[in-house]
């Protein structure tokens, strides 16, 4: 075969390629390498089209073959690092990027895809560096803007990332993943009717694309338009019969609706799915169907409140009527001493409780399992330390610290109270205090509500005093807030350990 075949065959072999006849390009790839081993065109190329066609592990060992043939092509480092990446070896893929770059400094689909790596391995603010290279290199790379994006997104920063997405749309208003991305960043911004939208457009260009159908009924949740998040949910469902994560949302709006046995079975599918089984089975008691657990899964309150933690303060003051910091403190005020105390903030979140604490303290604490809660409390400059811990494990690690020990609206994730008592009374100093709130239950000692947060009886908080060594000194029934347009029922308490 002549020099001037094997050219004309190679440029079929990548006209075909380009159009996504694989087999018929990988065909005469193969024609070419076995009259020129060492053809580095031929040898890469055919590693580019394993990797399309997920392959990633033949991809890398043609793709290193390439690299053993010409090791002076920055393409082929950049295409080995992303069949490096497709087979999770992030940091090796990191390498072959900067190899690539080494070579060619001006590459923009490696500084792209090196942003990738980094923000792979959580090395964020490096990821967002070489975004913005591959942006400098290439204003119009609509993909570098989304990823840019896409990681301020894991930052909370979400009207920068929303700014990416919009660029990036600008550039190629067809971009499926970036209008999806921009629906996730509207409704984390919680403009869930422009999520929506954003969601609906990319239904449009890809009705198919069962994560906007998902995304779209979390929003309609949201909006409490409980029905057609049902329908979105089903519709992603009809897709991906195995989406785990579509039947547990169906599965809380199923059960906000009141159709209890249907939400039951699409729990049970979830868990079945893999959904976190510890996360259902708490789903399943709140509605009765299982034994209650000790306390809320320590995972479910934590996204809870990382979801929540950019909103909390306007929904729970201006949407519930949230009273109870103001309330718990005053209480605490009038139960003793009132300044130079040291103090713990228990599951302090975004600081509520903060203001009103300082000035009582000498030194204060926040405790809160959600780090996305004390990045919003550290933003007031109130607490002398903030610490993201499970509240019992950060107490018990020591003894006679604490002048106050306080839990607003904490208690409602902890049905057993045993472990967080004894806790209490080993940091707290003799004569000091433990205040907290709690929502009421009638007639049990420990309710779990089909609110999935718990309700305790004051017989119940009496007897666990007793056991524990507190003395109660006050116990305050109280409106803690509003729920569903209710007024809902809690006490409040201030306890000395003696």
């Amino acid at each position: 075969m002549q020099a001037l075949d094997i050219v004309h065959i190679l440029q079929q072999a990548v006209a075909l390629h380009q159009q996504g006849r694989f087999a018929q390009a990988e065909g005469l790839y193969l024609q070419v390498l076995q009259v020129q081993p060492d053809n580095f065109d031929a040898m890469h190329l055919l590693g580019v089209l394993a990797r399309q066609t997920a392959r990633p592990e033949l991809a890398l060992d043609l793709i290193s073959r390439a690299i053993r043939i010409d090791p002076q092509q920055a393409a082929a480092y950049c295409n080995a690092g992303a069949a490096l990446q497709d087979l999770g070896r992030t940091e090796e893929a990191l390498a072959s990027y900067q190899k690539a770059l080494e070579l060619k400094p001006d590459y923009a689909f490696a500084l792209n895809n090196r942003g990738n790596a980094l923000s792979k391995l959580l090395r964020h603010d490096e990821a967002l560096v070489s975004y913005r290279q591959a942006i400098a290199v290439k204003p119009d790379y609509a993909e570098a803007h989304h990823s840019h994006g896409t990681v301020l997104h894991k930052l909370h920063r979400y009207e920068a990332a929303l700014l990416s997405y919009r660029r990036a749309l600008q550039l190629n208003p067809g971009f499926v993943d970036a209008l999806n991305s921009q629906g996730i960043a509207l409704h984390a911004l919680r403009d869930f009717e422009a999520a929506i939208a954003s969601y609906e457009r990319v239904l449009q260009i890809r009705p198919g694309h069962a994560d906007a159908w998902r995304n779209r009924g979390m929003a309609l949740q949201k909006l409490q338009r409980f029905r057609q998040a049902v329908d979105s949910y089903e519709q992603a469902l009809c897709i991906n019969p195995q989406f785990a994560n579509a039947h547990l949302y169906r599965a809380n709006s199923l059960r906000s609706l009141g159709r209890v046995d249907e939400a039951v079975a699409a729990y049970v599918r979830a868990r079945e799915l893999g959904a976190d089984p510890e996360q259902i089975n708490y789903a399943l008691a709140a509605l009765g169907v299982v034994a209650a657990p000790a306390a809320a899964p320590a995972a479910y309150v934590k996204e809870l409140f990382d979801q929540y933690a950019g909103h909390f303060d306007r929904h729970l003051l201006q949407d519930l009527h949230y009273r109870t910091p103001a309330l718990l403190v005053d209480l605490l005020r009038q139960s003793g001493p009132a300044g130079a105390l040291d103090i713990v903030d228990l599951g302090c979140g975004t600081g509520l409780c903060g203001p009103l604490l300082k000035p009582m303290s000498r030194t204060l604490v926040g405790v809160d399992i959600s780090s996305n809660m004390l990045e919003q409390a550290a933003q007031k400059n109130i607490y002398d330390h903030l610490v993201c811990a499970e509240i019992t494990d950060f107490l018990a690690q020591g003894r006679d610290c604490y002048d106050v020990a306080l839990a607003a609206d904490v208690f409602v994730y902890i049905g057993d109270l045993a472990g967080i008592f004894a806790a209490a009374r080993q940091a707290l100093r003799v004569g000091g205090r433990f205040s907290f709130s709690v929502e009421v239950s009638g007639h049990e000692d420990i309710l779990l509500q089909a609110s999935q947060r718990f309700a305790h009886s004051a017989v119940y908080l009496q007897r666990m005093a007793q056991e524990y060594g507190f003395a109660v000194g006050e116990m305050k029934s109280c409106i803690l807030r509003r729920d569903k347009g209710a007024e809902l029922d809690g006490y409040l308490v201030v306890m000395r350990r003696l």
